[in-house]
């Protein structure tokens, strides 16, 4: 019988995951050095869909300090855990630490896992800290190796209403295929029929870069963060420089007048 590797994928998620990494890592807490490694690992843990960084104790040069207070609980249920959830929340068992440096603190920004397979790890926050592999800095949590991003230029027509108003309408899409997320229609912004407002939002992506979110105005009603763009992509996403794509779940959007996927989930 044949299998589909993502069901066997997705059908881990519940277990604590890692892989070796060849990559020098290191860590800074402001411009003070707290880790550097050539025995790094990426660690997923149990319903966590992106992976975060941990190495050798011996590898930690800045203090930790056992944190105070009990850790923050995980999200009920057994659904994933997605990065908007902090590095804080954990959902193995192990010891939270501050980070201490001559730069600051970084509260809970240190975990030593339990799990002996780990080998006494200590797992550092991707958001807390500065990341650079070899010597190229890095936002956000790192890549996995497992996950893809293709970007492909289409002919489909595709036409964004908000609140019954036409808004965007294209015939050259770039379309994102993005693993384990439906495909995402990005539109020229001069296919863009209305004004856009930047908002105060902003989210990472470790494959696409920074994306700033926009709002649209219809009928004197202001509708926040119904789409976003990447304004400066990392080079793997060049393409989509500028292009703005829009909330299936926040706006209608059609393709080939059929409608396109309406999940949520994070922008892609």
């Amino acid at each position: 019988m044949a299998t589909t590797l993502s069901t066997l994928l997705h059908g881990t998620l519940g277990d604590l995951r890692v892989e070796p990494t060849r990559k020098r890592v290191r860590a800074y807490l402001g411009d003070t050095l707290v880790a550097d490694s050539r025995d790094a690992v990426l660690v997923w843990e149990p319903r966590r869909v992106v992976p975060g960084y941990a190495v050798p104790r011996a590898d930690v040069v800045a203090d930790l300090v056992e944190a105070a207070g009990p850790a923050p609980e995980a999200p009920a249920g057994a659904g994933p855990v997605f990065p908007d959830v902090p590095f804080a929340v954990h959902t193995t068992a192990g010891a939270a630490y501050d980070v201490r440096t001559a730069d600051g603190t970084a509260p809970a920004a240190a975990f030593a896992y339990a799990d002996p397979d780990l080998g006494g790890r200590v797992g550092l926050d991707g958001e807390a800290l500065r990341w650079f592999e070899e010597d190229d800095e890095i936002g956000g949590h790192p890549r996995d190796p497992f996950h893809r991003v293709d970007v492909r230029h289409g002919k489909a027509e595709v036409r964004v209403e908000v609140d019954g108003v036409l808004v965007a309408r294209s015939t050259r899409p770039l379309v994102v295929f993005e693993t384990g997320l439906p495909p995402r229609y990005y539109l020229p912004r001069e296919d863009v029929l209305v004004d856009l407002e930047a908002t105060a939002t902003t989210s990472a992506c470790a494959y696409k870069g920074q994306a700033s979110y926009w709002a649209v105005t219809t009928g004197g009603t202001a509708r926040e963060d119904v789409a976003w763009s990447y304004e400066e992509p990392l080079p793997d996403a060049a393409e989509l420089a500028g292009a703005v794509a829009f909330y299936p779940d926040r706006a209608v959007v059609t393709v080939d007048e059929a409608a396109a996927g309406r999940s949520a989930g994070p922008p892609a």
